[in-house]
Parts: C-alpha cells; sequence; structure tokens
C-alpha cells in the first residue's frame, strides 16, 4: 500500500511514518518543516518526502492521485504559535483541509483527519463524548481560532461524507505525547521535563489545577491505522486519549521525582505567558466508549511509563 502523510515529519506524523514502513507500506510525506523536523524520519528507507505545503494544490493532486489512502496530520499546532499567528493557523487548517478533501474526493482515496480536543472549547463538563455541544470563545481572542478552524475542518470532512460518500473518518486527538515532541510552541511535557533537567525552575500556567489526559503516541499510531483500515468507521468522529487525567501541578511534581530533579514550581499568570484575556479549558478527559466499541481502543501506557520515555530522549540528545 502507498500512503501519504501530510505533516510526516512531526512529532506525531513521523511516529505514524515508522508504523506505516514496518509494516512495508510505501510512505510519501508532505510537509513544510514550520514545526516538522526532518531529522525526526531520515532514518526510514522507505519514505518519500516532498518540502512543500498543502496549500499547494497541483502538488497535493499529484500525491494523491499516486497512493491509496491519506493521512492528513499537517496544521498549525501550539499554543504560542496559534497566538502568535492567528492568520496562519486559520488559513493552514482550514484551506489544506479543503484542498485535500477536494483531491481526495476527486480520486476516491480514503482520507483520515487529525482533529483535536480543542473542537469542544470551553464547556465545563469532566468527560467529552463526540457528541456534545462545542462551546468556543468570541473571535478577538484569538487562542480559540485553532478550535474554530478544526471545527470547520471536520464540518468540511463530514460533508464529503454526508453528499459525496467520499470515505472519510475524524480522529479528535487529546494530548498525544512522548519522544520527539518538541516544546518550542508550548508543549507542556517537553518544556517542564527540559526545565527539570536543567535545574530550572518549572514554569506552571494560572494555579495549575487545570487538569489533562496525556496519551502516547505508541498507542495513538496503531488506532489511527485501524480506523484507516477499516470502512465501517467511516463518516465517523472518534475521540483518542487517554482518559485518566493530571492536574498539571501534579504533572510537574512528578516530573521533578522521575527527573531527581531539585527543581522547584513557579506559577505564571497566563495574561504574562500568553497576553491579556487569554482563556483555558479547565480540564479536558474524552469518552471513549465509542472508538473502544468500534476497535477495541483503550490506552497502555501509564503516565510514568510516558515520562521516562521522554526523559530519555532528552538526556540522550541533549544533555
Amino acid at each position: 500500500m502507498r500512503a501519504l502523510v501530510t505533516g510526516g515529519a512531526g512529532f506525531i506524523g513521523s511516529h505514524l511514518c515508522d508504523a506505516l514502513t514496518a509494516r512495508g507500506h510505501e510512505v510519501f510525506v508532505l510537509d513544510n518543516l514550520s514545526t516538522g523536523r526532518f531529522q525526526n524520519i531520515e532514518h526510514l528507507d522507505n519514505v518519500t518526502s516532498i518540502i512543500d505545503s498543502t496549500l499547494n494544490k497541483e502538488i497535493v493532486r499529484d500525491l494523491v492521485r499516486d497512493v491509496d489512502v491519506v493521512y492528513h496530520l499537517a496544521a498549525t499546532v501550539g499554543v504560542q504559535l496559534v497566538v502568535d499567528a492567528p492568520i496562519q493557523t486559520i488559513q493552514n487548517n482550514i484551506q489544506g483541509t479543503e484542498i485535500l478533501l477536494e483531491e481526495t474526493c476527486r480520486y476516491r482515496r480514503k482520507l483520515l483527519l487529525t482533529s483535536t480536543s480543542e473542537v469542544y472549547g470551553k464547556s465545563m463538563q469532566a468527560v467529552f463524548r463526540e457528541d456534545d455541544d462545542c462551546i468556543i470563545g468570541p473571535p478577538h481572542r484569538h487562542r480559540w481560532c485553532y478550535a474554530a478552524s478544526k471545527a470547520i475542518d471536520e464540518f468540511l470532512a463530514l460533508s464529503y461524507w454526508h453528499e459525496k460518500r467520499h470515505p472519510v473518518v475524524v480522529a479528535r486527538l487529546f494530548n498525544t505525547v512522548g519522544p520527539r515532541q518538541t516544546g518550542r510552541y508550548g508543549m507542556v511535557i517537553p518544556n517542564l521535563t527540559r526545565q527539570a533537567l536543567q535545574g530550572e525552575p518549572l514554569t506552571v500556567f494560572g494555579d495549575g489545577q487545570q487538569s489533562r489526559c496525556f496519551s502516547y503516541v505508541g498507542d495513538v499510531v496503531p488506532a489511527l491505522i485501524t480506523l484507516m483500515e477499516d470502512d465501517a468507521v467511516n463518516g465517523e468522529v472518534y475521540n483518542i486519549g487517554s482518559d485518566h487525567p493530571v492536574t498539571i501541578e501534579a504533572l510537574a511534581k512528578l516530573i521533578i521525582e522521575r527527573t531527581g530533579s531539585s527543581s522547584d514550581i513557579r506559577f505564571i499568570p497566563y495574561e504574562e505567558a500568553y497576553g491579556y484575556g487569554y482563556e483555558d479549558m479547565r480540564h479536558r478527559a474524552p469518552s471513549l466508549e465509542k472508538i473502544h466499541a468500534a476497535i477495541g481502543y483503550a490506552p497502555q501506557t501509564s503516565l510514568e511509563e510516558i515520562l521516562d520515555s521522554v526523559i530519555a530522549e532528552l538526556r540522550k540528545n541533549e544533555f
């Protein structure tokens, strides 16, 4: 099988390329390297890399025509980048997905769209199901443009299924983490881990009582592949992640413990980090009932194991 992975040089995309090539598939990567790194995939033999954007319609058309399936992971990601570059965020996320859907529909290639737990917005509930309402903040708070743009991506994908029966499936990812994830744009685990290893204070935004569920990339990637291979899931949206929440303060303490660091924790107001009016989701945990029923998915890797893998990589490569 020949697969196209947009954003394939990124964190999750590169792990997906690892898994696909291990299964004997030929992989084409389309990545503009804005947040991805060629080093993430240079060790793979059966991968052809194209350094360009999903906004290049001619390149996308040529690639889609010559593959069997398309995994669409390319997007503007990271809280800091979204806040700093809202135009880029909206254009990349919406226009790129529109082009991928048009071309995969043209050649009838199944498309898996990776979306995000951010689409649930700022609802106060503790656990999110795929059919829950999405409550997104006002347009003048740029933090929400990522959530809104990914929600539009989902609307587009499901509309192609509804109107044209184009085979698509949407995976809403909840805080996927692991080796190769960069902290450049605000990713919490690599940032806190690096600070702990350097003996610096661990910077926790707000009061640290906001909670998240962190899922291991090695658990998420097989689920993406299974969704692609199963036509019974076409036209559906699935949460993928862990359902074990942890507060960010507790996460920071656990990182200090696992690294053996003498660092302390420094709490920083959101306004100092991201500017006035920044809003965050207090809690974010997925219901996994739907995806478990569909493909038997359940997270396998504990948070301690995830942190140990990230710590080991950072120590090997940077310290």
